[in-house]
């Protein structure tokens, strides 16, 4: 049975990327070259000029991965390359080409081919063959979808139930937006820069054969395409977010009725309509805004982080602030009435984002959404794809000019490489059922490309006819076990996106709840998520690839380790209850609606009440709550420690400062919990970082329980008042007293 232990050392440090691999690990042949990056993963080249890149690219920035062991020799005018793995056979002086078909009277598979071995079958590789098993990754949008319109959109990932994929970094091979890779070269500023590839007819594959280990194939391709970055903790939080012209007054009405009503929250979002008149605009609209500073300021005050949006295709016109000084530090002449936007300019960034971006982050901005809709590729550099481009430059802006924030942008999916720049806007849905229930696997499934923070508009974009309180209510029920927690619609007046407007308000209040209790689940995950490759939400086909089902079920989902969640997502019958069909996984699994383990490796139909949101805790499992709180910004002094019958089991907690880089450099700690039989045991914390909490108190839940005859801690009886037994829940609760963090505690029932 696998629990999250995660393998956290002390001080450890990320190591800089290195795009030149270690030359023992490369064969060269005339044309082509191989480099042997893991057992699994092998860089194929080929280059008529025998120009092979070295650079950086897109998708892939670091190939110095230690030697795998291998072979190679030449027999019979053949190069043979084998690890314990793959095998590659390769004709000398072959034409390795990407589509398939006769190669000079020779078929493709005659020049190149890998052999490997799947569930103990024959699998052959060979250029052009289809990956019709793919498993997809994800798209850069979901602008108008309704239903599952959006599947056909969706791009090859990495993982395949044929056991291999390949990574495509050919420099003339189309992304799914239609733009191209290139390498990085030099710097602006400090950010690396975009530079032709060194022979743009070039063949640069990535052949990855992990079989059915798809974990395992993710964390390999972190190690050569980089980490996803946590983002700030406060990011997982509540968004409020709407498409519409808030003037100061309502924006701050907002927020008082948010406090007035106890909500969690904390972000506010500042849809287009912050600036002047138009989709693209630098300038505050003073008729609505006529304090910025102030209203932003008002807002930290309230605990809340604050994010612009910006649709930056059209430039800076003659009517924005700064534009004289922007026109003048770009050498244009004085009858300009436009500063074109050229992201892909060195000169063009340092002067646009020292003017304009610094000012608003002056001013209080706390992230930006890069709300990109215009363009698909640059005007300037053919190929370069605007949404990858302004995701790079916005997200590495913000790490080298705010150094003691995480680097934050709110943005689309810009091809393979986007996971390093956290995190996703995915767009413009529809309000329907069918369009919810779609959306478990799309979030899912992009973690097979490692883009694991894709955040939605909660309860649609947009809609038809009233609102409907119940698919609200489900939509905001599914949001809870999602990365991002964000509510939004368009600007049609008619849509109402505060909750506490609606009838149902109470339950919609107990999603939010629900999200902030999960919050040191969700943020050890997403640890999880930047050492391992494997995102918050993940397929079932990642534990159990060989169960039919896991892949048949594919509104079903993995939350972290430890939750799995079959949201609802259809409307209720005439009795008001919704039903639904689940599969279970094998193993044992405490259902969190029922308060029950059942037996898995099994499928069961329930029906579940508006309040009632399917989910299930693997049984043996650890799962740490906050107690109630109202934004991210202070750090409890209790945590609720929920401990699931059916196994024994052990997680491991990790904390750290929650808004710096520190965490890369070793800077955060882990708390290992253990429970076996009826004992928890919460070993001393390991590690440190700036602020941590020396003591904490801790409430235990021990789930599906009969009453205890004794409880104790750390060897001493309990009286009453520190414990109590809920017949009714079958719950035993204990209230462990605040405990230096550096001591171990042991909880026992008897």
């Amino acid at each position: 049975m696998l629990f999250l232990v995660l393998g956290y050392a002390a001080n450890v440090v990320a190591q800089p990327n290195n795009p030149v691999a270690h030359p023992d690990a490369v064969v060269t042949a005339g044309k082509a070259r191989f480099t042997v990056l893991t057992p699994e993963m092998i860089r194929i080249q080929y280059s008529e000029r025998e120009r092979f890149e070295d650079r950086a690219t897109f998708a892939v920035v670091n190939r110095r991965l230690p030697v795998p062991q291998f072979t190679k020799e030449e027999r019979n005018g053949y190069l043979y390359i084998k690890t314990n793995t793959l095998t590659l056979k390769y004709k000398i002086g072959g034409k390795i080409r990407g589509e398939s078909g006769e190669l000079s009277g020779e078929s493709s598979d005659q020049v190149l081919r890998i052999d490997m071995q799947l569930n103990g079958r024959p699998v052959v590789w060979y250029p052009g063959k289809d990956d019709a098993l793919n498993l997809k990754g994800t798209t850069r949008t979901l602008d108008g979808q309704i239903g599952d319109n959006k599947r056909r959109e969706m791009e090859n990932g990495l993982l395949s139930r044929a056991g291999w994929a390949v990574i495509d970094e050919s420099p003339l091979t189309r992304r799914g937006d239609g733009s191209t890779t290139f390498a990085f070269e030099g710097e602006q500023d400090g950010i690396e820069w975009v530079a032709q590839p060194v022979d743009k007819e070039a063949i640069d594959w990535y052949f990855m054969g992990y079989g059915h280990a798809y974990k395992k194939a993710l964390g390999d391709y972190i190690k050569i395409a980089g980490r996803q970055p946590m983002p700030p903790l406060y990011v997982l939080g509540y968004w409020y977010s709407k498409y519409q012209r808030y003037t100061s007054d309502e924006f701050m009405e907002i927020v008082n009725d948010v406090k007035r009503n106890q909500i969690p929250m904390d972000v506010m979002i500042f849809d287009m309509d912050w600036h002047t008149q138009g989709w693209t605009g630098w300038t505050w609209d003073s008729t609505a805004i006529a304090d910025p500073v102030g209203l932003i300021e008002w807002m930290h005050h309230n605990g809340l982080k604050v994010s612009l949006n910006l649709h930056p295709a059209d430039g800076v016109d003659d009517d924005e602030d700064f534009f004289q000084e922007l026109r003048n530090d770009m050498g244009l002449p004085t009858t300009a009435k436009v500063v074109p936007w050229n992201l892909s300019d060195k000169k063009f960034y340092h002067n646009m984002f020292g003017r304009i971006i610094r000012a608003r982050e002056q001013q209080g901005v706390d992230f930006w959404w890069i709300d990109w809709q215009q363009n698909l590729t640059s005007k300037y550099v053919d190929g370069l794809g605007e949404t990858f481009w302004c995701n790079h430059v916005f997200y590495n802006d913000m790490r080298l000019n705010r150094p003691n924030h995480r680097p934050l942008i709110f943005h689309r999916w810009g091809g393979l490489g986007s996971h390093r720049y956290p995190i996703g806007f995915s767009g413009d849905s529809f309000t329907t059922y069918g369009t919810l229930a779609w959306q478990p696997y799309f979030t899912a499934t992009a973690s097979n490309v490692c883009f694991g923070y894709w955040g939605h508009d909660l309860g649609g974009h947009q809609q038809t006819g009233d609102n409907d309180p119940e698919i609200y209510l489900r939509w905001m029920q599914y949001g809870v076990f999602t990365p991002i927690f964000r509510t939004h619609a368009t600007n049609w007046p008619g849509i109402e996106r505060r909750i506490w407007k609606y009838d149902n308000f109470p339950l919609l209040l107990e999603t939010v709840k629900l999200r902030y209790a999960l919050m040191p689940y969700i943020y050890t995950a997403c640890r999880q998520a930047y050492d391992t490759g494997v995102s918050l939400c993940r397929p079932l086909y990642y534990e159990w690839p060989e169960q039919n089902e896991s892949y048949l079920y594919e509104d079903e989902y993995l939350f972290g380790d430890d939750i799995l969640v079959a949201p609802v997502v259809s409307p209720s019958g005439a009795d008001g209850k919704a039903t639904r069909k689940t599969w279970l996984p094998e193993g044992r699994w405490y259902d969190v609606c029922r308060g029950e383990v059942k037996e898995g490796n099994r499928v069961f139909t329930d029906s579940y009440a508006q309040p009632e949101i399917p989910y299930f805790y693997r049984a043996g499992s650890i799962i740490v709550n906050n107690p109630p709180m109202l934004n991210l910004n202070t750090r409890p002094d209790r945590l609720i420690v929920k401990v699931v019958p059916g196994a024994d089991g052990q997680t491991s907690l990790y904390e750290d400062e929650g808004d710096t880089e520190a965490y890369k450099n070793g800077e955060y700690t882990t708390t290992t919990m253990r429970h076996q039989g009826s004992t928890l045991t919460i070993e001393p914390r390991q590690g440190r970082f700036k602020g941590m909490p020396q003591k904490r108190a801790y409430t235990v839940e021990f789930l599906g329980t009969e009453r205890p005859q004794a409880v104790s801690i750390n060897g001493t009886k309990c009286s009453n008042g520190v414990w109590n037994y809920d017949a009714q829940r079958r719950l035993t609760t204990v209230y462990v007293p605040i405990t230096e963090c550096s001591q171990s505690i042991k909880v026992e029932l008897k």
